[in-house]
């Protein structure tokens, strides 16, 4: 039970820092927008590929949790 609490643990940090990474790509982003037309249309394919990018690795990160609590719980 124990390693459980370690891997959700380490599920949470593992999200968490995702989206810490998406956020700051977004800020940066956010003050190129300032400059030009040009930036402002890559900053929006910018933002959706990092959507994009947060819902694959939120979806790979609960099948790993669900595979892990199976693991443990021997379902």
């Amino acid at each position: 039970m124990q390693n459980l609490f370690k891997q959700i643990k380490a599920t949470i940090n593992g999200t968490i820092i995702s989206f810490v990474a998406s956020g700051l790509i977004l800020i940066m982003a956010a003050i190129l927008i300032v400059w030009t037309d040009f930036f402002l249309r890559l900053v929006i394919g910018l933002f959706v590929i990092v959507v994009a990018y947060m819902f694959f690795y939120l979806a790979f990160k609960t099948w790993q949790f669900k595979k892990a609590i199976e693991k443990y719980l021997k379902l």
